[in-house]
């Protein structure tokens, strides 16, 4: 199976052109009901969650302001077998939707892989069976994030446009080395118990972890016509709860492309994070997705960046997303673009209001590709860049 050509064939069935808007679907609009939504915003592409994000957690305290997501309860949880991922992908397609890619997994499937723990081969071999599945079922992509501490540190503010609530990250209004409970990775419990493995570690034995998973993983993808799609650090400091980090600067993507040289090895382009990160945005966006190795993009905006920043609607950030619309137009991306996640209108249903918003934004910059720029010259098959020396 041919990675590289594949979304462009999808496309070109469907008589779309290349740039593709999708939804985030998970919890309770990864359903029917959320499929309608997506079917009449005139979206055909899906970014599936099947981790249960929020499972059995007290969320006053992140209501009130405290730094989150809240602590959520994994234990038990056995990596998605083929049937489940053949049912969810067979409810969308009788909305005309497909499914762009799986994102994250649940710690509870790896925890072991990312401590180095005693359990870290039969974690291995859950995710092969995982990756052969959603190969099996259809699904394209499976995107994940190597990270002990995962996503934490942001707090809801009203400090988007008009007062809208939204998420925030300000090093200086909480402690961002307070440790993780026992039993937690991935800002979820996986274990009643402290966990085996190694938690104090620099962010180089961080990298030979990664590059343990992705020799043992990225050949499976490739007989199973999966790309793995590494999601950057959020947020991208140094160190999170006393674990280091390690795509939180543009130019790491570059060493972790080439811990395997295979377009199985891929990246899921947080726009949002990278904004986040020091550095030009424009210059890497066009850059990386020269490479071919952008298997979908994460499509919102921010205002600041580390050690203090706002995520804002998809209009109203330091990026202008239309300028970012036409270099992926002009480099030839042919994945699926999805906003991640968005500031809450107030409005009766604010995640629907807050996404139709967006999904609006994109399908009127995608609709006028054409006028956004000419697409570049086909790529060779192996693209000639110069990823730098390893550091």
């Amino acid at each position: 199976m041919n990675l590289m050509t594949s979304a462009a064939d999808t496309a070109a069935a469907r008589g779309e052109g290349a740039l593709k808007v999708g939804l985030n679907l998970h919890g309770e609009y990864l359903s029917p009901d959320g499929a309608r939504f997506a079917a009449q915003l005139g979206v055909r592409d899906a970014v599936i969650h099947l981790v249960r994000y929020g499972r059995g957690a007290d969320t006053d305290p992140w209501h009130e302001g405290a730094p989150g997501p809240p602590l959520s309860d994994a234990r038990g949880e056995t990596p998605w077998d083929y049937e489940t991922l053949s049912a969810t992908v067979g409810m969308l397609a009788e909305h005309g939707i497909s499914v762009a890619a799986l994102e994250n997994l649940s710690p509870a499937f790896w925890s072991d892989i990312l401590l180095n723990g005693p359990e870290r081969g039969a974690q291995m071999e859950g995710l092969k069976r995982l990756v052969r599945d959603c190969g099996r079922a259809g699904i394209p992509v499976l995107g994940y994030n190597f990270s002990l501490a995962g996503v934490w540190g942001w707090q809801r503010r009203p400090e988007s446009r008009g007062g809208a609530m939204t998420a925030t990250f300000d090093a200086q209004r909480f402690d961002s080395a307070q440790p993780m409970p026992d039993g937690v990775v991935w800002n979820m419990r996986v274990s009643d118990a402290a966990l085996p493995g190694t938690w104090e570690i620099g962010e180089e034995e961080l990298w030979q972890r990664l590059e343990w998973f992705l020799k043992e993983l990225v050949p499976v993808a490739e007989e199973a016509g999966v790309r793995l799609a590494a999601h950057p650090d959020d947020p991208p400091v140094d160190r999170l709860r006393g674990t280091p980090r390690l795509v939180n600067r543009h130019e790491k993507y570059d060493r972790l492309l080439r811990l395997v040289e295979s377009p199985a090895n891929a990246m899921q382009f947080c726009l949002g994070t990278l904004m986040e990160m020091p550095g030009d945005i424009y210059a890497t966006t066009r850059r990386y997705a020269r490479t071919g190795r952008i298997a979908y993009v994460h499509f919102r905006n921010v205002r600041g960046g580390v050690p203090s920043y706002a995520e804002t609607f998809v209009d109203d950030g330091d990026t202008d997303m239309a300028e970012i619309a036409r270099i992926l137009h002009e480099e030839g991306f042919e994945g699926a673009m999805v906003p991640d996640h968005v500031p809450e209108l107030d409005a009766p249903a604010p995640w629907h209001a807050g996404m139709a918003h967006a999904i609006g934004y994109m399908r009127a910059l995608t609709t006028n590709a054409a006028r956004l720029g000419a697409p570049a010259p086909a790529l060779p098959a192996e693209p000639n860049f110069n990823l730098g020396g390893r550091p």
